[in-house]
């Protein structure tokens, strides 16, 4: 089963931030190759002039359920590292981070209605804002898909 599980995964590109030799995954956390990842756990896609961004299935698996989330206006700017929204869940609120500066060209404004998609679809329906980058080389200095699955390995294997 674990095989089946192991060729699935690799088919669709993705892999689980724990890989324990003899026991059952910790978590099945999704990363995606393709994306850029922060360590405070925001993606970012980088398409011609834009950047989508959201938060990880790491992060929203470790937040809980998503009850209400706070987005920045259209033409906002953010910066890289600093905050530009935050998330609340039955757990906690977390501030969210820009992975890359820019101008806010885009707001998922279906979250407001609806956060809970956070949880069902961090990468696809539940991203949060699309950035046009002011300096687009900062997402060179992100992690890759490989090196984020490591970095959470090791985050939550010191906790």
């Amino acid at each position: 089963m674990r095989m089946w599980a192991s060729s699935t995964a690799n088919a669709l590109k993705i892999s689980c931030a724990s890989k324990a030799p003899f026991a059952l995954p910790r978590c099945f956390s999704t990363v995606l190759d393709g994306l850029k990842y922060a360590p405070s756990h925001e993606w970012v896609k980088h398409e011609g002039s834009v950047a989508t961004v959201g938060i990880t299935d790491h992060a929203q698996d470790h937040l809980g359920e998503v009850v209400f989330v706070e987005l920045p206006e259209l033409g906002v700017s953010v910066s890289k590292g600093s905050s530009f929204g935050a998330v609340e869940s039955v757990k906690a609120t977390s501030d969210i981070n820009s992975p890359v500066s820019g101008e806010v060209v885009e707001v998922n404004s279906k979250l407001t209605e609806s956060p809970g998609i956070i949880n069902s679809s961090p990468y696809e329906e539940g991203w949060m804002i699309k950035v046009k980058p002011s300096t687009p080389t900062e997402l060179d200095t992100l992690m890759g898909s490989k090196e984020y699955t490591k970095f959470c390995e090791e985050q939550d294997a010191s906790h």
